[in-house]
């Protein structure tokens, strides 16, 4: 008789979940991520504190920053937080939403799992679902007018809502503004094109409140002048915009210099100083009374731009380099013996400033007032970073209304009315797909109903109150979480981007057909060095 031999296809330290178990683990990861910033949804969210390996805290409600900070090691929740950060980088808005709808999404899709409905029907109902909540979504957004007198109030009211539920929700009235603005500003006549939020740098300054955060129609440096000698403010200023050092650059290969006498040294150190004087006098003779240099100055060189009258910064971020460089006019100068009078760039004031206990330059009245800045302020750097990311969320959802001018209505209004839709939709369904159509409605009720419980009402209430305004035909009605009951967003303007909504959707579901999707997880542990006088440690080589 033959002998069967074991055949030993994975390596020894390789575990294998199959079947059931696997979608369990997975689905069970997925939707402890959910829950871990499902508390965090909503005006009435609460804020989680990360302490990371280091001992350095943030303070958040805001769903991107929460899943980026935790330290997760199961694939399936980091696939969630890929979710979040998909929707954070391509609308800004959204991120604690959609981590919580694929985890409902994940737990409801469970629930039919355990009712023998395979994976596949459930898959190819909730592909189904959410083609046609993008069709509601589409159905429900209102158009509005760029040329319409209300269309920047409909924006500030939008900010107000993607501040809500931050730490700043107190002063969202001038922060709005102050985002409005800043879109406003770069986005001239609103094509697409025009749009790049690059154009509104962030600069965070500890100290002072919060409502100080104000907008610089043009750029803020946190950089100081280099010599004291120089002038602090510089009006009708002539820039340089200089990428190379101001210093004799030393050769890339070794070189030695030999200096038989005192004489010789003297006269080594005065040719450097005269290529140096050199350089300076070629600045003065284009004209220029502001030296902007993205690398370093030296000493001496700084010494006669101050006698001149120049003021001049250094080591200045590329990043501001080319800003500098699309808003004052200046050519990025690689080197100092090309300048012309022609290589300048213009702006009104150039002036250093005192801001909390920095100093940082101002430069403002630029021809191109396509580029400001917006200097955040708040009484720690814990709320600076929060003032920050606040500012980040409004900004993206002001864009995406001016890029894609379609609004819905928040408080689950929309969520509402999908869920109410997708039910209607589930009806004309054959066999048990139906099932997952009416599972993926019920996930979007979980929205509204877990806005409900962040702020202390009863989610049950809340729910049908909502479905009877969304049968009645009010597709505007959602929570009002200062009333406790549901009304019309319309009415006390709750104004959300159909485009961060469509997003959400989008991502939520696809994340959750690819991890129903999964059914073999393969985890190898293999990889990490050897311990240190362990059995599997290389043997020694006397050679």
């Amino acid at each position: 008789m033959s002998q069967q031999v074991p055949v030993i296809v994975l390596k020894e330290d390789t575990e294998r979940t199959r079947g059931r178990d696997a979608q369990r683990n997975n689905i069970m990861a997925a939707t402890v991520i959910a829950e871990a910033v499902r508390s965090a949804l909503g005006p009435k969210g609460s804020d989680k504190m990360l302490v990371d390996s280091f001992g350095d805290i943030t303070v958040s409600n805001d769903g991107a920053t929460i899943l980026k900070e935790m330290d997760v090691a199961h694939p399936a929740a980091k696939m969630v937080i890929e979710v979040s950060k998909t929707v954070d980088a391509e609308v800004g808005d959204g991120t604690t939403t959609a981590a919580v709808l694929t985890g409902d999404l994940l737990k409801h899709a469970e629930t039919l799992l355990d009712q023998k409905i395979h994976p596949t029907t459930i898959i190819s109902g909730y592909r189904k679902a959410a083609e046609r909540a993008l069709e509601v979504i589409d159905e429900v957004a209102e158009k509005i007018d760029p040329e319409d007198p209300s269309y920047k109030k409909i924006l500030i009211d939008a900010a107000k809502v993607a501040m809500s539920s931050k730490f700043v929700a107190t002063s969202r009235d001038k922060l709005s503004k102050v985002v409005v603005d800043a879109v406003m500003s770069i986005s001239k006549d609103r094509a697409q094109e025009e749009i790049d939020l690059d154009d509104v740098p962030r600069q965070k300054q500890e100290g002072m409140a919060v409502d100080k955060t104000e907008l610089v129609r043009g750029l803020v440096l946190d950089k100081e002048v280099v010599h004291p000698s120089m002038p602090k403010k510089i009006a009708g200023a002539k820039i340089v915009l200089l990428e190379a050092p101001l210093e004799i650059t030393k050769t890339e290969f070794d070189a030695k210099i030999s200096i038989s006498d005192p004489t010789s040294m003297q006269s080594f150190l005065d040719e450097e100083e005269r290529m140096l004087k050199e350089m300076v006098q070629k600045i003065i003779d284009s004209g220029a009374n502001v030296l902007i240099a993205q690398k370093g100055i030296d000493d001496v060189a700084q010494h006669y731009l101050a006698k001149n009258g120049i003021l001049a910064v250094r080591r200045i971020k590329k990043s501001d380099v080319e800003r500098l460089h699309k808003t004052t006019g200046a050519a990025i100068v690689s080197k100092v013996q090309n300048l012309t009078s022609a290589d300048l760039g213009t702006a009104k004031i150039v002036e250093q400033r005192t801001v909390g206990d920095d100093k940082m330059l101002f430069i403002e009245g630029t021809p191109k007032s396509s580029v400001v800045t917006i200097l955040v302020r708040g009484g720690t750097d814990h709320i600076v970073d929060e003032v920050d990311r606040a500012l980040n969320d409004a900004l993206y959802v002001v864009k995406d209304i001016v890029v894609h001018p379609y609004i819905t209505y928040g408080g689950g209004a929309l969520a509402g009315e999908i869920a109410k839709q997708l039910r209607d939709y589930a009806s004309t369904l054959e066999g048990r797909e139906q099932y997952a159509v009416n599972a993926f409605a019920d996930a979007m009720e979980e929205l509204p109903s877990t806005l409900a419980e962040n702020a202390g009402l009863d989610p049950i209430d809340i729910i049908v109150s909502l479905r009877a305004a969304h049968t009645e035909g009010n597709v505007t009605f959602g929570l009002d979480i200062d009333k406790g009951k549901v009304g019309d967003m319309k009415k006390i303007r709750v104004i959300e981007s159909a485009l961060v909504n469509r997003q959400i959707v989008m991502s939520a579901a696809e994340a959750a057909q690819m991890i129903l999707k999964i059914d073999d997880v393969i985890s190898s542990k293999g990889g990490g060095m050897p311990s240190p006088g362990g059995d599997d440690m290389p043997d020694s080589d006397d050679d």
